[in-house]
């Protein structure tokens, strides 16, 4: 084969190649029109996308917490394997050579673009190695250590702040309000104009594109207009139990009322059902920002051959177990929205129940990309249920919170057990709310079927 020939036999080949379109979002339960997770939520933008594609309604992070998830899901290593437990770890001093997922695609002839928060947003998270392009939303971020300063000018934030104090409750963050600003000076909304530049171009390679948001994660500053599509007088907030940690072990206690989620203090200074309004605001923002990306896809050239896969990175309490935050290993933490929509694989509107991990991304965006694979990963490509949903996955979905610290899921059970040994387990299709901690009850069978799903080494 002559030269010409084989390069042009080459670029044939590249430019059949699927693109891959990733969003991230920060912080998102499963409060999401097409996972029925809040009665008053509006998100057409994710509900669209979901019925282009596949919804997992089952699907769970690798750690209710930012860099954990974000390090798992990005290095395909769940924290057991990596060592990486909390925010304050920097993941590639722990692991050197690890081949991130965009790296992997970057080695096998893709151009790879990141923009927002993909790796954990503090400085020294973010991986250059990683990119060929990276789009910061404050310019100042590529000279400080590749760090966006979300919650911190030039976000745009009230005067004032906290502008919600609560004893033991509020810090900078937990805050929220309107603000008095048009969509177009927020962090996200610069993020997905970028992204939807880069979709309405033609490009002579395969390109991974990456766009990360930041809300919902707090503080909840989102402009006016998504406030008043929640009337405060109109909200509802979850349902919670009374005594819902009546049954649970003392370290499960201690991780749902720390300093910071004292759901007793919201409830009596009247902040309940306002914290609610601005998380649910903050959703609907960033589905809207969500909607700018997949729209520029639609109206561009890359639609017909380009995967789309949104997930969130973990999941969020808002007073359900009186828990806030993440940083715990009940459904609400860990549950998250995941969405694929590949042209020629998966069917329009289509659902898939069975258990998944976000560790699944990986090896997935992988195979459906004719990638070889990357040694190392913990994850499964999940391409036999995006041809059949119906497809078991025959296997349990472990999160992870702090080192010791797991939980199993499978399609019956939830099942927790913590660094001293204490134990939670909910039947899933008789207690969806999990209100009746079993452990105590539940034969000793049942219990190790499900903790030899537990990671052996740490």
């Amino acid at each position: 084969m002559t030269r010409r020939l084989f390069l042009g036999a080459l670029a044939a080949q590249q430019a059949a190649r699927p693109n891959v379109l990733m969003i991230a979002v920060d912080d998102w339960n499963d409060w999401v029109g097409a996972l029925g997770g809040h009665p008053q939520v509006k998100t057409p933008n994710l509900d669209r996308l979901a019925a282009r594609g596949l919804l997992f309604t089952d699907a769970h992070t690798a750690s209710p917490l930012c860099n954990p998830s974000r390090t798992a899901l990005m290095t395909g290593r769940m924290p057991a394997t990596s060592g990486v437990y909390g925010n304050e770890q920097k993941w590639r001093p722990r692991m050197p050579n690890a081949v991130t997922l965009p790296q992997h695609f970057k080695a096998n002839g893709y151009t790879t673009h990141g923009g927002g928060k993909l790796f954990h947003h503090g400085k020294g998270f973010n991986d250059p190695a990683s990119w060929d392009e990276y789009f910061h939303w404050n310019p100042a971020a590529r000279a400080n250590d590749w760090h966006d300063n979300y919650s911190f000018p030039p976000d745009p934030e009230p005067a004032g702040r906290p502008l919600t104090p609560m004893p033991s409750v509020s810090w900078r963050n937990f805050d929220w309000s309107p603000v008095d600003v048009a969509d177009a000076d927020m962090p996200d909304y610069k993020v997905s104009s970028w992204a939807a530049a880069h979709l309405s171009k033609t490009h002579s390679s395969p390109f991974f594109l990456a766009a990360g948001m930041f809300r919902p994660h707090i503080p909840w500053f989102v402009p006016k207009k998504y406030y008043d599509m929640y009337p405060l007088d109109e909200v509802i907030v979850p349902n919670v139990k009374e005594d819902d940690l009546a049954d649970v072990p003392p370290i499960a206690r201690t991780f749902a009322l720390n300093a910071e989620s004292s759901h007793h203090l919201l409830v009596s200074t009247g902040n309940w059902k306002r914290a609610v309004q601005a998380y649910l605001a903050c959703i609907t923002f960033s589905d809207a920002m969500v909607g700018r990306i997949l729209d520029a896809l639609d109206a561009g050239p890359n639609r017909g051959n380009t995967i789309v896969c949104l997930w969130s990175d973990h999941g969020y309490h808002l007073g359900e177990k009186w828990h806030w935050h993440k940083q715990a290993l009940w459904q609400r933490a860990t549950h998250v929205p995941f969405i694929i929509a590949a042209p020629g694989v998966t069917k329009p509107g289509t659902r898939c129940d069975h258990p998944v991990s976000l560790i699944d991304v990986y090896p997935t965006l992988a195979d459906l990309a004719g990638l070889p694979k990357t040694q190392g990963v913990d994850g499964v490509s999940l391409r036999p249920q995006l041809h059949d949903p119906s497809t078991p996955t025959d296997r349990a979905v472990v999160s992870t919170y702090l080192k010791g610290n797991h939980c199993v899921y499978t399609s019956r059970w939830h099942y927790i057990r913590y660094n001293n040994g204490a134990e939670e387990l909910y039947d899933r299709r008789q207690d969806p709310h999990e209100w009746v901690n079993l452990a105590a009850g539940a034969s000793t069978e049942v219990k190790q079927a499900l903790a030899g799903h537990l990671p052996r080494v740490e």
